[in-house]
């Protein structure tokens, strides 16, 4: 008889990246998790519209040999939330990154919580779409990365949907499945006390990092270490 997700070892990770980023933001962390001897897929969500983003996801995850822990960073964070669900799916790690609940947006989970810096930084495109200004990502994004690094990801930032912020999974996978949770404390994107409070309420296991938005690139080693850790629970 075979096993049951639950019950075999986790040899699959799936990172989804957030808005305004590409699948290279989890460039440094890849090779770690590799070399513990993971099948890493990170996923290229086109950040056209949140349904297409949970379905390039639930490909990924469907891609899979085994059972599968998701790992979401930033707007990641809720296209996790909805995807994980998947009974494939046996662990969720935010890195930074939202954790609405079922029925919630971003706009709708954030209004209690100081306003960020970088949501200043926000260009509207003629389309409904938005990308964030050079600046932007050199101060706010990415403000602890080296000039090259910032410059990498000025240049290969996607426009961005701005109906993300209120795309709203119809389920929360972290109601029904362990979750780990790392809070960046120098965030410039999401308020580092809406982190502290999100992984409260998912009752995630925590670790708190200094790093700007973009933990991966920031701390990787860190940031693998969490990711091995859901791996192994």
């Amino acid at each position: 008889m075979a096993q049951s997700n639950t019950s075999r070892p986790v040899k699959n990770v799936v990172l989804v990246h957030g808005a305004f980023a590409d699948s290279s933001s989890w460039s440094k962390v890849i090779p770690l998790l590799q070399a513990k001897g993971l099948q890493v897929t990170p996923v290229a969500i086109p950040l056209t519209s949140f349904a297409d983003d949970v379905a390039a996801t639930r490909r990924a995850i469907a891609a899979q040999q085994g059972p599968v822990i998701l790992v979401g960073h930033s707007y990641g964070g809720v296209v996790i939330t909805e995807a994980g669900n998947d009974p494939q799916v046996v662990g969720l790690v935010y890195a930074a990154a939202f954790a609405p609940d079922a029925g919630q947006s971003i706009t709708d989970i954030s209004i209690n919580f100081p306003k960020p810096a970088g949501l200043d930084m926000l260009v509207p495109q003629a389309d409904g779409f938005l990308l964030l200004s050079p600046e932007g990502i050199e101060q706010d994004f990415a403000q602890d990365l080296t000039k090259e690094e910032k410059a990498r990801l000025v240049t290969a930032q996607p426009q961005t949907a701005g109906s993300i912020f209120n795309a709203k999974p119809t389920s929360a996978a972290w109601r029904e499945k362990p979750t780990w949770y790392i809070v960046a404390t120098n965030d410039r994107m999401i308020a580092p006390e809406q982190e502290k409070s999100m992984a409260k309420q998912m009752n995630a296991t925590t670790t708190v990092l200094s790093s700007s938005h973009v933990v991966m690139l920031s701390q990787p080693n860190k940031v693998a270490e969490v990711i091995n850790e859901a791996v192994a629970s």
